[in-house]
């Protein structure tokens, strides 16, 4: 089952965009965006459930255990991202210091490990896409974490942004592991599409789609609009997600000297 979610408009408080308890949805985790106001707090707690937190734009001060930080990001495009990833058992207190935005995202997961504070320094701007089809496919990749440096996790976590008129996720590929994209634009009016299986649909900022697994995700972003999200996978038992599938009918494009029409 695919959902997409075209919300655009971010109430205060949670706003829930998926639940592991949900089986109609499949995706086997939770995600929440919550929005807090300047001298808030938030207190996330799970005996079951390992925890990772986003910083999408604002400013915090966050508690675990016996460590404090503060961050702060004016975006998502041009600030790397800050994550603090707990497992069960551990509670997180969120101070909100001005208006912002967080994502949250959990699953269950019986072991026990180290917290761990990802910050922009951690998590490198990799280009992806730039010397084939034309740099068309141009993109930027952010890992926060995955199985090889997590491999405790039964999560991951990570961005892309796709620079305006180009593709991303692309050539189209899949895995067997479900998935979440949650999106921002760099103008609210900003637009996209993403395309899941045989489905497509208009992405808008603040909206998301649920991946199930087999399907083949490829994404573009409309002229003038940059675009981000936030990818979130979920291992499967005794399958974890380490790489992807490529759809065999596009794989001819990973050739740099791939002849692309006009100039075939």
């Amino acid at each position: 089952m695919i959902k997409y979610q075209p919300n655009n408009k971010l109430v205060n408080g949670f706003n829930t965009i998926v639940r592991e308890e949900d089986h109609t949805q499949n995706m086997l985790m939770d995600f929440d965006v919550y929005k807090g106001k300047k001298g808030e707090e938030l207190e996330l707690y799970s005996l079951t459930k390992e925890t990772a937190v986003i910083l999408f734009q604002g400013k915090i001060k966050i508690y675990w255990e016996k460590e404090e930080y503060q961050a702060e990001r004016g975006n998502v495009f041009d600030f790397g991202p800050h994550v603090l990833h707990v497992c069960k058992d551990k509670k997180i207190i969120v101070k909100f210091l001005e208006e912002t935005e967080i994502g949250i995202q959990k699953t269950t997961n019986e072991k026990e490990f180290e917290s761990k504070l990802y910050t922009p320094e951690d998590c490198v701007d990799n280009i992806f896409g730039k010397d084939g089809m034309d740099g068309t496919a141009r993109r930027l990749v952010r890992d926060v974490f995955k199985y090889e440096n997590a491999p405790y996790s039964n999560m991951v976590m990570g961005e892309v942004i796709t620079y305006p008129g180009k593709w991303s996720s692309y050539p189209p590929h899949s895995h067997t592991q479900p998935e979440v994209y949650f999106y921002k634009f760099t103008k609210p009016q900003g637009f996209g599409a993403g395309y899941v299986g045989e489905d497509v649909f208009k992405i808008k900022d603040n909206s998301s789609l649920l991946i199930t697994g087999d399907l083949t995700h490829p994404q573009t972003s409309a002229p003038g609009y940059g675009m981000y999200y936030c990818w979130m996978i979920r291992h499967l038992e005794n399958n974890p997600w380490t790489k992807r599938v490529d759809d065999e009918a596009h794989t001819w494009l990973l050739d740099s000297n791939a002849k692309i029409w006009p100039n075939k």
